[in-house]
């Protein structure tokens, strides 16, 4: 897998760039006669063609023009958006502060209903209790300097996390031990979030697997991502939010899950696991 989501977004870009400079080639044209013709320096179309400058809408639409291909204008830019948006960073999602961005997701989670999570840092989402919940989210407001609207953004979270309950959903979640030991809040807050996790695991809808410090590993840790159905994939990286949707993607996603949930343990296992991070809380 590759070590940062946005190397997909490249690759996109690259094959975007391969595309156009297919087209130019099919239609018999140099960079520099093609410049003349959409009115701009041959650098540019060099640039545009190596993928070390992205095109606009508007500069797709003027390529394909030149080529004689206007036809084909219309996927090109739907396939340009698709690599600009991948790619978000988290001062562009949470400029406004944190409330809107949890209550983005929400038509999301309602329509899927099967949910894959990993989490290598702190509880998933959607098993956070409302002090865990506040407490992460005033860090990374603090962090990132966004307004201050968590007590708002708790709320949406909740509100969200209501899939978890109510309709037809299923949640297969996997996180490291080591999620159960990070101390995000004070023991109390810990103590509830832990004790949450325990009752969370006898929901139906709900299966929770720990992969605990001591096993074999078969596939390394490896940064957040949550898997919606076949049909995209959310992947965390510090700066920015990445969102994948090409099928070999998903499915490049999907393995990695699935070796996670077979080094992971469940049931009495994974509640022992808990109960030894809760009741060390203390010590």
């Amino acid at each position: 897998m590759s070590s940062h989501p946005s190397s997909a977004v490249q690759q996109a870009r690259e094959a975007l760039a391969a595309r156009l400079r297919d087209i130019r080639l099919d239609s018999g044209i140099t960079k520099r006669e093609l410049a003349a013709r959409c009115g701009w320096h041959e650098a540019k179309s060099s640039r545009i063609e190596n993928a070390r400058t992205p095109p606009s809408d508007a500069d797709i639409r003027a390529w394909c023009a030149a080529c004689g291909a206007d036809d084909l204008a219309p996927d090109l830019t739907s396939a340009n958006r698709q690599s600009t948006e991948m790619h978000v960073e988290w001062r562009r999602l949470q400029r406004n502060g944190l409330r809107q961005l949890q209550e983005s997701g929400a038509t999301l989670y309602e329509r899927t209903r099967q949910f894959r999570v990993y989490c290598s840092d702190v509880v998933p989402g959607f098993l956070q209790t409302p002090g865990y919940a506040s407490a992460l989210l005033s860090s990374i407001a603090s962090f990132r300097g966004t307004p201050d609207d968590v007590s708002r953004a708790v709320e949406a979270r909740m509100r969200r996390n209501s899939v978890v309950r109510e309709g037809d959903h299923r949640f297969a979640l996997v996180i490291e031990e080591s999620v159960l030991r990070h101390r995000i809040g004070d023991a109390d807050t810990m103590a509830g979030q832990l004790g949450h996790l325990l009752s969370s695991m006898a929901l139906p809808s709900v299966a929770l697997g720990v992969i605990p410090f001591a096993v074999q590993r078969t596939v390394w840790p490896m940064a957040t991502f949550t898997v919606f159905d076949d049909e995209r994939v959310h992947a965390d990286s510090l700066d920015a939010a990445t969102t994948l949707t090409e099928s070999s993607q998903i499915a490049l996603y999907v393995k990695a899950f699935d070796g996670l949930a077979q080094n992971a343990v469940y049931g009495a296992a994974a509640r022992a696991l808990i109960t030894s991070a809760l009741t060390t809380l203390d010590a």
